[in-house]
This record gives structure tokens, sequence and C-alpha cells, in this order.
């Protein structure tokens, strides 16, 4: 049964976490897309630490033009800022966004730093809205953009992106790939990720997601609360969905208020967070 769920977490966390090319280079890009460098790439303050390691590594390779940190404070900021300070004690993380702490990451670390910060957001929704506003407000043209974001909520975030700007080229890179294996009678990961969640906050973030994807009236999609664009689910990623949630019901995840937002204006669309 174990390992029944090792595979069914595996084949959520595969389909939450997208990748649509294998690697973040230059020539990925060129054999996927036609170009060497996306206009924009964002990354997302809900990832775990390793999000900045990949940011940083996108910067050095010049896979886009310019360089995005979008977070404010949510439902991962604390874990961020304090995983970050047992990474690097020197860094001041407390009471600051999450934007600003993977700055300080990446300019500590690598000493490579975004070109724009987005530090108001507080949920996946007001991410994208605030992020469309410094595009336009930088006049900064976008066409195509990476987004970077936790892999428990990639497929999310582009899912939004594409509800406001349907023809932008959307190449979702997800900050890792975990993979989860029985042993001891346990669950555990097969290889150590910088800032991973523990287990339980892992699955809980995972069965959280399917069930704001899933497009019915308790979705998050057109015939739910019209947050993102319609997502089309597999069959075996609803089944591993079923499994799991009657094994783990009450891990599901559900929406804290403090970070919803309200009715938001952006580029002529609203937007109920």
């Amino acid at each position: 049964m174990r390992e029944s769920i090792a595979e069914s977490i595996n084949l959520i966390g595969d389909f939450c976490g997208q990748r649509d090319i294998e690697e973040l280079s230059q020539e990925a890009l060129q054999s996927k897309y036609g170009k060497k460098q996306a206009d924009v790439m964002v990354l997302f303050g809900g990832s775990i630490l390793c999000g900045g390691d990949v940011l940083a590594q996108a910067i050095r390779d010049k896979v886009a033009n310019v360089y995005v940190i979008v977070g404010g404070e949510g439902h991962t900021t604390d874990a961020l800022r304090k995983r970050m300070k047992e990474e690097r004690p020197q860094l001041e993380t407390d009471g600051q966004p999450e934007a600003v702490c993977f700055q300080r990451y990446i300019e500590e670390k690598y000493g490579v730093k975004a070109d724009y910060l987005e530090t108001k957001s507080t949920n996946c929704g007001n991410n994208i809205t605030y992020l469309l506003e410094l595009l336009q407000e930088q006049h900064i043209h976008c066409e195509s953009i990476i987004l970077c974001q936790d892999a428990t909520m990639q497929r999310r975030m582009g899912a939004v992106l594409k509800k406001y700007v349907p023809d932008m080229q959307i190449i979702p890179y997800a900050a890792y790939r975990a993979r989860v294996k029985q042993e001891d009678g346990k669950l555990h990961y097969i290889e150590e990720i910088p800032g991973m969640w523990d287990m339980k906050r892992y699955v809980s973030l995972l069965l959280g997601e399917i069930q704001r994807l899933t497009d019915d009236e308790n979705g998050y999609g057109p015939k739910g609360a019209d947050f993102i664009a319609h997502v089309d689910i597999p069959e075996g990623v609803q089944a591993a969905y079923r499994q799991l949630s009657g094994v783990y019901e009450n891990l599901i995840r559900k929406a804290d208020p403090q970070y919803a937002s309200p009715r938001h204006q952006v580029l002529g669309n609203t937007f109920d967070k």
C-alpha cells in the first residue's frame, strides 16, 4: 500500500510540477521554442529555497532578457524565512517580503540579482496581476515568459497567467522535481532538495492543488471560482488524488483567508481572488 501511495504522490507531483523542457538553458529553449532567450523570467516567492538557485543559474546562463522576483507575504513565507536563515545566517529575513529574501539570497550566494522585485502580492492570483502591472508600468516587452514556482503550485501559476493573457508564450519550469519512495515502512525523498517541505506538508500542498485545479463548482476553474483558465487533469492523476485524499483527507490544504485579496482590476480585466 505504501508503494502505491508513493507512486500516487509522484504522479501528482509530476503533474503539478510542470516542466516543458528538461533543463533551463539557451540550447533547450532554442530546441523547444525556437529562441535562445525568453523576454522575461519570473521566480515566485512561494518556492522553496532552491528556486533561488534555479534563478541564479538562469541569470548566469542568460535565458531571458529581464528577471523578476514576485512575492510579498503568503502561506509559505514564514517557512522560507526560517529555511533561508538556517542556510545563510548572515541574511536579514525577519519581516521581509519573499522577493526581498530571494534577492538577498542570490546576491549573497551567487553575486547576481533580479532586475525587478514585486513585494505586495499574497497569493497565486495577485502574484500574476501585480506582475502584469509591473511589466506594464516598466514598459517591459513580454511575449514569452519563463515561470518558475514551487513545484506544487507550478501548473496553477501558468493557468492564472493564461486566464489573463491567453496568447502569451508560457514556459513552465518548476523549481524542483521531487521523487518519493517507501523505505523502512515510511515515505522518503529519493534525493535531497534544498529547503524541501517535510513529507506531510508536501502531500498537503499537492492534494490542495488538485482540488483547486479541478474545474467544477469547488475548484478554481471557469466552472467554479473562475480564478484560473481551464486545466485538463488526466484520469490517472484524478485516480491518484482519490486514493490519497481517502488516506490523507485531513491534509487537504484549505485556502487561508488571511492572504485573500479583493476584486482587482488589471489590464482591463477583473479577477476575484
